[in-house]
């Protein structure tokens, strides 16, 4: 999401940046080589602050929900995730490599004595071993394309560097406070493979009715199982991950998928919307009442403070969920407007809805766009004018959600009055 137009000290950004900071440092700190210099220091420097961003970096893929709103929602901890992850490595690989720099001066077969595991033995070795099979899980976990159940494979295997990292500060002797870094990124991996990917911190519930919008798209109400508590507090504009099981003449795939809340009910329901967009969600069109599923969340930040001035919000096909769930909610709505973009006007979600809606907040209004994939969508947007001084919002697939805020920056729109959330699970 975009960044809030006040402090950060007043909206807790600060919080992030503290707790990596913190992490890398403290290690640094406490390591620091007091009795060596140069290329030596700079190397024992290096590989503590690319351990301690390792473990930061799987601090912020634990989805915890305190946590996430404590950090500023998950999609800001993944965009720091995915930026330590591409600076740690380079951490990391200058740490053998500046300790050898240092003994260039004596020549260059003493600098390679210290790199080789041949005549170093197994703390070079389990050193070395670290690194190249943490290279080889990040470069086939980063490739294009790559099938989600291998994508995780390939993650949960980087468990195996760290251990790797653990045995070579053991051969080197090192068992004091400093060796429980790599213990606690082990520790962090395995919170976020139970709690999240395994799901033991997850709601159970079940499905008590599913609807059917339009074609290939589905609206499921959930409830939580009986003698559950109750669902967690949630707002409009925030998502879940669902994970659903096994009904009568319903398989599920058990895989944690993120969905949009399209209403948060007065009685402690949830609604989500599901569109055939990929193998899951298109088997998802086939979910029936009495499924029982598990729940993790909420997280989000998005419509955040939505409604409490005039705004712009601009929908694309299934992005219409989050608006759709304000619009829903009881509280009072500031003059907003709705732009509607969909590749067919047959195939509009919730156009009725919609119509009814209007009548209950009398300062909104709407109107639909049919573009398809590709088109200009510059004629289709408000004047430089209509949008000055207001915020907007957008959701909608990640190329139209580019386009359209190139186009609000085009006239004028400055960065912080522009709102979106991306989902950026991998």
């Amino acid at each position: 999401m975009s960044a809030i137009p006040v402090s950060p000290w007043a909206t807790g950004a600060w919080r992030l940046p503290l707790l990596v900071g913190v992490l890398a440092g403290l290690p640094a700190a406490w390591a620091w080589p007091l009795e060596v210099g140069g290329w030596r220091a700079a190397g024992i420097i290096a590989g503590w602050l690319g351990l301690g961003l390792w473990a930061a970096s799987l601090l912020l893929v634990v989805r915890g929900v305190r946590l996430s709103a404590w950090l500023g929602g998950l999609a800001r901890m993944y965009r720091w995730h995915h930026g330590l992850a591409g600076l740690l490595y380079p951490l990391l690989l200058s740490h053998p490599l500046l300790l050898a720099a240092d003994l260039l001066d004596e020549g260059a077969p003493v600098a390679w004595s210290l790199l080789s595991p041949l005549e170093q033995g197994w703390a070079v070795w389990s050193g070395w071993l670290a690194l190249a099979t943490l290279a080889l899980g990040l470069a086939l976990a980063l490739q294009p394309g790559l099938a989600y159940r291998r994508w995780r494979a390939w993650h949960a295997g980087l468990v195996v560097p760290l251990l790797l990292a653990v045995l070579h500060l053991q051969a080197l002797g090192l068992r004091q406070l400093l060796l429980g870094l790599p213990v606690l990124a082990a520790g962090l991996l395995l919170w976020r493979y139970l709690g999240s990917d395994c799901g033991w911190g997850a709601h159970p519930a079940e499905v008590v009715a599913v609807e059917h919008p339009q074609a290939a798209m589905i609206e499921a109400t959930l409830r939580p199982m009986v003698g559950a508590a109750p669902f967690p507090m949630a707002r409009p504009g925030q998502f879940v991950l669902l994970a659903f099981g096994h009904g009568a003449g319903f398989a599920g795939c058990g895989e944690f998928h993120p969905f949009t809340l399209s209403e948060v009910a007065a009685g402690g329901d949830w609604r989500v919307a599901i569109k055939a967009m990929g193998p899951c969600s298109a088997h998802l069109q086939g979910l029936q009442a009495g499924v029982p599923l598990r729940i993790q969340g909420p997280f989000g930040e998005f419509l955040g403070h939505a409604g409490t001035a005039p705004a712009w919000w601009f929908a694309g096909g299934v992005g219409i969920t989050p608006f759709l769930a304000r619009l829903r909610a009881p509280q009072a709505l500031a003059a907003t407007r709705l732009v509607y973009f969909s590749r067919s006007a047959d195939a509009v979600a919730y156009r009725d809805e919609l119509s009814v809606l209007v009548e209950g907040h009398p300062g909104f209004s709407w109107q639909l766009v049919v573009a398809q994939p590709g088109d200009d969508l510059a004629e289709h947007l408000p004047t430089a004018d209509a949008l000055a001084g207001q915020d907007c919002y957008l959701c909608g697939p990640p190329a139209w959600m580019a386009q359209v805020r190139a186009e609000l920056r085009e006239r004028g729109v400055p960065k912080h009055r522009i709102f979106f959330e991306r989902f950026e699970f991998r």
